[in-house]
């Protein structure tokens, strides 16, 4: 949430009511700011004024910032009809500011960043700032050296006319490999994983810039990040 912002919109967005009835509110006197009763729903207020609904007082939390340990089957949507999206495993207050900062497929596990801080997480999706999201990736077929040194290089994805970005790839078994790349194109690594002849079987985000994902969160598991942690993506 911009501050100075209108009063209707603040109470709706914090209180979480339609802004019709917040318009109720206010004109019936319900709503007060800084102790006087205000009527104006178009009242530009700041993050510092104190705004009460039936005397509950309601308060701007400020900047917030998640990991969220992303299990199968959940989408990384704010809302979606057909499956449940990472937001259902929140359970924090004012959620309707907030968006994803480096969404994953359906299937896809691990490392996901919450946030309601747009400059933040520009930081991370913007490809121009070059944060590198790593990956454990199982696959179909064997993972060759000659493979390796493609996906570094950079590699033709289909229908795209340009290569990838060189990424940091490492063996880690037969059929298992550690992936870094600093995009975010639309199935990035399946279809990086296409283009030198396999298929990826399991992929899971363990990492994105600075941020590794919490060991002790188990899949749905979430905890705000740590000053450090805000701050190493700003420094990098």
């Amino acid at each position: 949430m911009k501050f100075p912002c209108r009063l209707d919109k603040f109470v709706s967005n914090i209180g979480e009511l339609p802004r019709t009835k917040v318009k109720s509110l206010i004109k019936k006197g319900n709503v007060t700011v800084n102790g006087l009763v205000c009527k104006r729903n178009e009242l530009q207020i700041a993050a510092t004024d104190e705004i009460k609904i039936n005397d509950k007082i309601l308060k701007y939390l400020g900047k917030r910032y998640f990991m969220l340990h992303k299990p199968q089957g959940y989408v990384c949507a704010n809302q979606d009809d057909l499956h449940p999206t990472v937001f259902d495993l929140l359970d924090e207050p004012n959620l309707k500011d907030f968006h994803i900062a480096g969404r994953l497929d359906i299937d896809t596990t691990g490392l996901v960043l919450i946030t309601n801080d747009g400059d933040w997480s520009h930081q991370i999706t913007s490809p121009k700032k070059q944060k590198f999201k790593t990956y454990l990736v199982e696959t179909k077929e064997i993972i060759t050296e000659e493979a390796l040194q493609k996906l570094r290089d950079g590699v033709a994805l289909h229908n795209e006319k340009q290569l990838t970005r060189p990424a940091q790839a490492e063996a880690l078994d037969k059929y298992a490999l550690r992936l870094s790349i600093c995009e975010g194109k639309y199935h990035q690594v399946k279809r990086m994983l296409a283009a030198v002849d396999n298929h990826v079987v399991e992929l899971h985000r363990e990492k994105v810039g600075g941020i590794a994902l919490d060991s002790d969160l188990s899949a749905g598991q979430y905890r705000p990040l740590t000053e450090h942690e805000i701050s190493i993506i700003n420094a990098m």
